[in-house]
C-alpha cells in the first residue's frame, strides 16, 4: 500500500488544457507549397528546374512582342512595318467591328446586340444554381430565344430589314453554330444512345448506322457535302440557305459524338438502378427521366462539356463552305492592303485564339464547378 501511495505522489496529473503548438514549418506555408508541389521527389525538381528554364526563355520575349514592344494606334500599315515593332494591335483595333459582326450593315448592327445581351441574359441566370424559376429559364433560353433571334438577325418582318445570311459573319456566326450545334446535339444524342441500348432491332440497327456513319467522315467532308452536294439532289427551284444546311450538318455530327458520350454514362450505372425504377412501377421513361438519366448525364459532364469545347472550336471549319466565322474574318482580313505587314497575321490569329480560349476556358471552369456541386457519391 505504502508503494502505491508513493507511485501516486510522484505522478504529474496536468492540471490545464495545454495550448496548442503551431505546426512545423516543414507542413505550412509557401515552403511547404514548394516542396510538396515542385520538389517532392527527384523527378519533380528536375521538371520544375526544366519548366522554369523554358518560361524563362520564352515570357520575356512574349511579352515584349504582345504589350512592351506593341503598336497600339495608326491608321493603315505604317504603324506596323517597323523591324522593331512588335504585336499589330492597332490593326485588331481598325477590325474590331469586323471580327463580330462580319459584314452585318453598319445601321443593323444593334440588332446582333441585342440578340448577345439576350444570350448573355438567359445563359447567366441559367447557369447560376441559386437563381430560381429554372423552368422558366430554359423556356427562355432554348424556345424563346432562338425564335426572337431569328427575326432580329434575319428580318423581313415587323419592319426590320431583311439581311442574307451571307453578310454574317464574325463571332456573330461562331456563336450561332456553336449554340445551334450544342443545344440540338445534347437532346439528339441522348435519343441515339437510348435507341442503341434499345432491345427493338429496327431502332437498335439505324442508331448504331447513324452513329457509325455520322462518326466515320471528318466534319469537313460533312459540311462540304451540305455545301456543294446537297443541292444537287433538290428539286428544280428549291434552295436550303448555306447557313441552315451547316447548321444541320453540325448539329448532326455532334450528335453522333455526343451518343456515345452519354451511352458511356448509360453503361456506368448499376442494373441494379434500372432494377429499383422497375419494381417501384415506373414506366421505360420515367425511368430514364426519373432516375437514370440523371444519373448517367451526372457521370458524363466532362465527356458532355469536351464535346461542346471540340464543336466550338470546330466551326471554324465552316470557312471551307464560304462562311466567315470569328477565324475565318480574321484570315480574310489578312488580304487588305492597307494593313499588309509582317506582324499583321500574326497579331489577328493570337486575337481569334485568345476569344476562342476565353470560351473554351469559362465551358471547361463551369463543367469543373458542376461536378463538385453534383458530387454527392461517396468519396473514394
Amino acid at each position: 500500500m505504502s508503494d502505491i501511495q508513493a507511485q501516486t505522489d510522484l505522478t504529474f496529473v496536468r492540471q490545464q488544457i495545454a495550448e496548442a503548438e503551431p505546426p512545423p514549418r516543414s507542413f505550412v506555408g509557401p515552403v511547404a507549397w514548394l516542396r510538396h508541389n515542385l520538389f517532392a521527389s527527384v523527378g519533380d525538381t528536375i521538371l520544375t528546374v526544366l519548366a522554369a528554364i523554358i518560361i524563362f526563355l520564352a515570357v520575356p520575349p512574349l511579352l515584349n512582342w504582345a504589350f512592351l514592344n506593341a503598336v497600339w494606334s495608326g491608321v493603315d500599315r505604317e504603324a506596323c512595318v517597323s523591324p522593331e515593332a512588335g504585336a499589330c494591335w492597332a490593326f485588331v483595333k481598325a477590325k474590331f467591328a469586323q471580327f463580330i459582326y462580319g459584314r452585318y450593315p453598319l445601321g443593323e448592327r444593334w440588332r446582333v446586340d441585342i440578340v448577345f445581351l439576350l444570350l448573355a441574359g438567359g445563359l447567366v441566370p441559367f447557369a447560376i444554381p441559386s437563381v430560381p424559376h429554372k423552368g422558366l429559364n430554359a423556356v427562355f433560353l432554348f424556345v424563346i430565344f432562338p425564335i426572337l433571334a431569328f427575326i432580329l438577325l434575319v428580318g423581313g418582318m415587323f419592319g426590320l430589314r431583311e439581311i442574307d445570311t451571307p453578310l454574317w459573319g464574325g463571332l456573330l456566326v461562331t456563336l450561332v453554330v456553336s449554340y445551334v450545334g450544342m443545344v440540338a446535339s445534347l437532346p439528339l444524342g441522348i435519343l441515339l444512345a437510348l435507341g442503341r441500348r434499345s432491345r427493338m432491332p429496327i431502332v437498335r440497327t439505324f442508331c448504331v448506322a447513324f452513329i457509325e456513319l455520322w462518326r466515320g467522315v471528318p466534319l469537313i467532308t460533312v459540311l462540304f457535302m451540305a455545301s456543294v452536294m446537297l443541292p444537287l439532289f433538290l428539286p428544280p427551284g428549291v434552295n436550303i440557305d448555306k447557313l441552315l444546311r451547316a447548321l444541320i450538318g453540325v448539329a448532326l455530327f455532334s450528335a453522333a459524338y455526343m451518343a456515345e458520350v452519354v451511352r458511356g454514362g448509360l453503361q456506368a450505372i448499376p442494373k441494379g438502378q434500372f432494377e429499383a425504377a422497375q419494381a417501384l412501377g415506373l414506366g421505360y421513361w420515367k425511368m430514364m427521366r426519373l432516375i437514370v438519366l440523371p444519373q448517367a448525364l451526372k457521370i458524363v459532364i466532362p465527356g458532355i462539356v469536351n464535346t461542346f469545347i471540340g464543336l466550338f472550336k470546330d466551326t471554324s471549319l465552316v470557312y471551307i463552305i464560304g462562311l466567315f466565322d470569328l477565324l475565318g474574318i480574321v484570315r480574310l482580313n489578312f488580304s487588305d492592303t492597307n494593313w499588309a505587314s509582317w506582324q499583321t497575321p500574326a497579331t489577328g490569329l493570337v486575337f481569334a485564339a485568345f476569344i476562342f480560349w476565353i470560351f473554351c476556358f469559362s465551358m471547361s471552369r463551369y463543367s469543373q464547378f458542376m461536378e463538385r456541386r453534383l458530387n454527392t457519391g461517396h468519396k473514394r
